[in-house]
């Protein structure tokens, strides 16, 4: 299956419809991303960093673009209305994002994980000491692709 990363470089100091098949129903998408957010700190713990907290603002805003890109099939970092990832944070009531990872196509945690791990850009964001914050998003589209949304704060 072909996979897609995209990185947002580290930011200066709705209700989501997610699909899946019958198939991929049997991994729902709390579940992946409650094991993206713990994979991630098994990493930054390995690498001398501290667990990021989970965040429910920053998750709000990281499974509505995950949902936005789902349904207009869409990967990028530019999200509904020109968004960017620093705005749909703060629009989601959260005052200091970080960065942000993107994927899709990947068919579970792990291998979406091993995919960032692999690209030095995501690795430093997941590998970043200074981010406190996380929050996920995943959602399927129609077609049953899988796409991933890994936001991080101070």
């Amino acid at each position: 299956m072909f996979r897609r990363l995209a990185l947002a470089a580290l930011a200066p100091a709705a209700a989501v419809t997610l699909l899946a098949t019958p198939a991929q129903a049997a991994t729902p998408v709390t579940t992946l991303q409650a094991d993206i957010a713990k994979l991630t700190n098994v990493q930054r713990k390995s690498h001398g960093c501290g667990a990021l907290t989970v965040d429910s603002k920053i998750t709000k805003a990281a499974r509505a673009h995950s949902g936005w890109m789902a349904r207009t099939g869409t990967f990028s970092h530019t999200g509904s209305g020109g968004s960017n990832f620093s705005a749909r944070l703060k629009a989601a009531g959260y005052k200091k994002p970080g960065g942000e990872n993107i994927a899709w196509g990947y068919r579970s945690a792990t291998e979406v994980m091993t995919g960032w791990m692999k690209s030095p850009g995501h690795r430093a964001n997941i590998l970043n000491c200074k981010f406190k914050t996380i929050g996920v998003g995943a959602a399927y589209s129609a077609g049953g692709t899988a796409y991933y949304t890994q936001d991080f704060g101070f």
